[in-house]
């Protein structure tokens, strides 16, 4: 007897569907992929700068691929490194993130904390991302000042609602940071003020891309802005993009170097290197970090 021709379709789209997210959970989500991008923010003539994004590692304990890659980025021979935030997924992830960073320990450093450093995580039906229902749930508390503790240690700088100045590179930089809007633990107002005129550079940190942090920043000079926390979208729609950001930031920012809008800042959005536990697949968008180059204008 011939098949209908109805059930012959639905059987291949299940088919097509399992494909897909077998190859997203078992196969995208591991391919962790170096960006290099070139920023044209120095003046005339001033030699090349080189900064490592890092962010959103999401880190399990058992995850060593994945804290080997990122150790081995020490090659990249970064003048300074950056991590934007949600390093932990695990009570029990904070040696497993200082084994991961250990190499670039060593190197001038800075790092703002997102949700996920401070509460672990829990399970949530994924298209609370597309139709969020703005109530924000925390799970069991994470070793966060243990976290705190490892990386300053190594004399990176906390920049959660701090500001700083630091020198890498040859070059004197100015960094302002907020701890995360997503959860409403930004304070910029207790660090704002112009950027200083005597700094080579003036870079501002959030793990949150949240337009009112980001206004701020831009609006008191600072022309570097990195963030992490839109994985990217995660789940991506070729030829369409992103399909949420889960904050504020436009769908079309949601990975990536862009102009933010009414200044003459850059933003920065890294995809980030994990997956939240509770859903550990990644489409059209690749588990990533940045070197970003600082080049003349």
């Amino acid at each position: 007897m011939r098949k209908r021709p109805f059930i012959t379709a639905a059987a291949a789209l299940a088919a097509a569907g399992a494909a897909t997210f077998a190859y997203a959970s078992l196969v995208e989500r591991n391919l962790f992929t170096l960006r290099r991008l070139d920023v044209p923010l120095l003046e005339p003539d001033a030699e090349p700068l080189r900064i490592l994004h890092i962010t959103d590692l999401h880190m399990m304990p058992d995850q060593r691929r994945k804290q080997a890659w990122v150790a081995a980025l020490a090659g990249t021979d970064p003048d300074l490194v950056v991590v934007t935030g949600d390093n932990l997924a695990s009570p029990d992830a904070v040696p497993g993130v200082l084994r991961a960073l250990d190499p670039l320990l060593g190197l001038p450093g800075a790092f703002v904390f997102g949700s996920n450093d401070y509460t672990g995580p829990v399970w949530k039906n994924p298209l609370g991302y597309v139709f969020p229902s703005g109530e924000y749930v925390q799970g069991v508390d994470l070793p966060t000042e243990d976290l705190r503790a490892g990386l300053l240690s190594e004399g990176w700088a906390d920049l959660n609602n701090a500001r700083t100045v630091l020198k890498a590179g040859g070059r004197t930089i100015e960094l302002v940071g907020v701890d995360d809007p997503h959860i409403d633990l930004d304070d910029y107002e207790s660090v704002s003020g112009p950027a200083t005129a005597e700094t080579d550079l003036h870079i501002g940190l959030t793990h949150s891309p949240t337009a009112r942090v980001l206004d701020a920043m831009a609006a008191d000079g600072f022309n570097l802005l990195l963030a992490g926390h839109t994985h990217g979208g995660q789940v991506c729609i070729p030829a369409y993009g992103a399909l949420t950001t889960n904050c504020d930031l436009p769908r079309a920012m949601a990975k990536g170097l862009h102009r933010w809008p009414g200044s003459n800042a850059l933003l920065h959005v890294s995809a980030g290197l994990g997956t939240h536990p509770t859903a550990p697949y990644r489409l059209a968008c690749r588990p990533e970090a940045t070197i970003l180059t600082l080049i003349p204008r």
